[in-house]
């Protein structure tokens, strides 16, 4: 109960901080904003369909690349790079579980070139009075699952997302301070991993 109550805690800081100016957010300006973020850095805190709390650091380099590395007691890494989404955990052992990028609704984000504008992408769009709020699917698979992206304003700053899989399981991530650095690509190297993982 404690660790759910630190989550929500944490969950909710962000919004206390919001500027008393903030404003919804155009899709474009959303678009643009996902588009320069081409290599960043921050912790995060992930509430899992599950109810139970992982925390950890998150490495994005766009296009295409991201790592997930989970703080102790977990023993799980998440990358995605060259299409494909691994996820490693050591608790299980074995073969780590591999799944195409463009299938999830991370990859919505991780695109080359993000158009939240595009036809069907956004299938909601709104304004909560602290924070933009976006859900966005692949138009052609809607099947695949949806991402709800929540955003701040002045500066514009993407601060949690919501994930609703193909199966209906909803995973939560609340981002800390984004911070844009360069990045070493073996961050991203997934090879690297496995043999590391044998």
């Amino acid at each position: 109960m404690r660790l759910r109550l630190l989550a929500l805690m944490a969950a909710l800081t962000w919004m206390w901080a919001i500027p008393a100016q903030a404003q919804q957010l155009s899709l474009n300006t959303l678009s643009n904003y996902l588009n320069q973020l081409t290599s960043a850095e921050a912790s995060f805190t992930q509430i899992n369909a599950d109810g139970t709390i992982s925390t950890g650091t998150l490495y994005m380099r766009r296009p295409g690349k991201v790592r997930f590395e989970y703080n102790p007691p977990e023993q799980a890494l998440v990358m995605a790079n060259n299409g494909a989404v691994v996820v490693f955990d050591k608790k299980l052992g074995g073969e780590p579980e591999t799944y195409p990028l463009d299938r999830t609704p991370l990859g919505l984000i991780l695109a080359r070139n993000v158009d939240l504008s595009r036809a069907n992408m956004v299938v909601n769009h709104g304004y909560d009075g602290t924070a933009t709020t976006v859900t966005a699917q692949d138009p052609e698979h809607p099947e695949y699952g949806s991402i709800q992206l929540k955003f701040t304003d002045n500066p514009v700053e993407l601060r949690q997302w919501v994930i609703t899989d193909d199966g209906g399981g909803q995973t939560t991530v609340v981002l800390g301070a984004l911070e844009r650095k360069q990045l070493a690509n073996r961050l991203f190297n997934i090879e690297m991993e496995r043999r590391a993982s044998r």
